[in-house]
């Protein structure tokens, strides 16, 4: 029986987690959820997987539960004390990082060093301190497992095959809803359009950061770590079909592919039972029924957003924190109806510029750069 805890059970990432564990119920037991302020959520988890652990976010939240689970033998805990409570506990073996935003860092520096494996759902956590994240894994011998359908593709075409004979990482993006849009049609676009990814069923934030293509600077940024190459090495290939995830070029000019449906539960499982594969019901891909796929090159005029990662990747040090950061606010602002469509990229940008690079940040000089950033842009905004 693997022992599993889950940061972020309540968002996409976390009850697909919890659909696998249901599924796989004889094989994996959940021993610790955590969540930010969705107590019904919470509670109805609680009751089904009966954790010995649970941390809410929100204070007030955390309270909340505890009167709620007050039958219940779960210990109930608070804030980042809480996360990292979750993040070392002896009982579990696995972390499942699925928690959005730059929260996410400190739990996985902490279970690292606790010698557990971690199934990596959260991009900001190797954004900004992949630096110090992965020489850490390999000083523990810890295993990163991506949770990411991209990565989880580039990691399995990795399988088996000698490292220093990867010439390029073919990374894909299905280009989002507005594919093909000009920057006129784009400055029209709402929240509820940008909120229907043709594909993929994820949470509000990463479907506005697919729609802009800054989710495709995330994992170029987040491939660059977990895989030991240079940004040169990383193609992104515009695929709107969204049936190869990603595919890896080796140097005589093999390139191998991993296929399936776009379906998150399928990266999540093969991460909880590495190195084994196991059986999966739902949909599979029908070759006769697929007929044909298609390649584009990323707009990278219209859709700055990557272009922009890309820059940031390249100046390295603190500027991924700020692309990063600038990006969560933008992303707020815009949900908040507070900023337009096009204001996202151009934030960011603003943010970018006015920064002075840290060349190696610590933990603390990251979530410094992070506030700062919030700050700069709520002047800006107000402005």
């Amino acid at each position: 029986m693997k022992k599993i805890a889950i940061l972020g059970s309540t968002g996409s990432i976390g009850t697909q987690t919890l659909e696998v564990v249901r599924a796989n119920h004889e094989e994996l037991e959940v021993v610790a959820l955590a969540a930010g302020t969705s107590v019904d959520k919470m509670e109805a988890q609680i009751r089904e997987f009966h954790p010995a652990l649970a941390a809410m976010w929100s204070e007030e939240a955390c309270a909340d539960l505890k009167k709620r689970v007050a039958d219940l033998n779960v210990k109930v805990v608070c804030g980042m004390d809480g996360l990292l409570e979750i993040a070392t506990m002896p009982q579990s073996q696995v972390l499942v990082t699925a928690i959005v935003g730059m929260i996410g860092i400190r739990p996985t520096i902490a279970a690292i060093e606790a010698g557990k494996d971690i199934a990596l759902a959260n991009k900001e956590t190797l954004v900004t301190a992949g630096h110090i994240i992965m020489p850490l894994a390999a000083k523990m011998g810890v295993p990163i497992l991506p949770v990411d359908s991209e990565h989880s593709a580039i990691f399995q075409s990795l399988n088996g095959e000698p490292r220093n004979r990867v010439e390029k990482i073919l990374l894909t993006a299905s280009g989002g809803p507005f594919r093909g849009f000009t920057r006129e049609q784009l400055a029209k676009v709402q929240v509820e359009d940008a909120l229907k990814h043709p594909n993929w069923a994820m949470g509000r934030k990463i479907t506005i950061d697919s729609s802009t293509l800054v989710n495709k600077g995330l994992e170029v940024m987040e491939a660059k770590w977990l895989f030991g190459v240079e940004l040169e090495q990383i193609q992104v290939v515009v695929h709107p079909q969204s049936i190869i995830h990603s595919m890896v070029q080796y140097v005589d000019g093999a390139v191998i592919a991993q296929l399936g449906t776009p379906d998150m539960k399928l990266p999540i499982q093969y991460a909880l039972f590495y190195p084994d594969r196991r059986p999966m019901h739902g949909k599979k891909l029908d070759f006769y029924e697929l007929g044909s796929i298609s390649f584009e090159k990323p707009d990278m005029e219209t859709f700055t957003g990557l272009k922009l990662a890309l820059r940031a990747m390249k100046k390295g040090g603190s500027m991924p924190t700020v692309y990063n950061a600038a990006n969560e606010k933008a992303v707020s602002l815009f949900l908040n109806r507070k900023i337009t469509y096009l204001q996202i990229p151009e934030l960011i940008e603003e943010a970018m510029d006015q920064h002075k690079v840290i060349p190696d940040p610590s933990v603390e000089q990251i979530l410094e750069t992070e506030k700062q950033v919030y700050e700069f842009l709520n002047k800006e905004v107000q402005q």
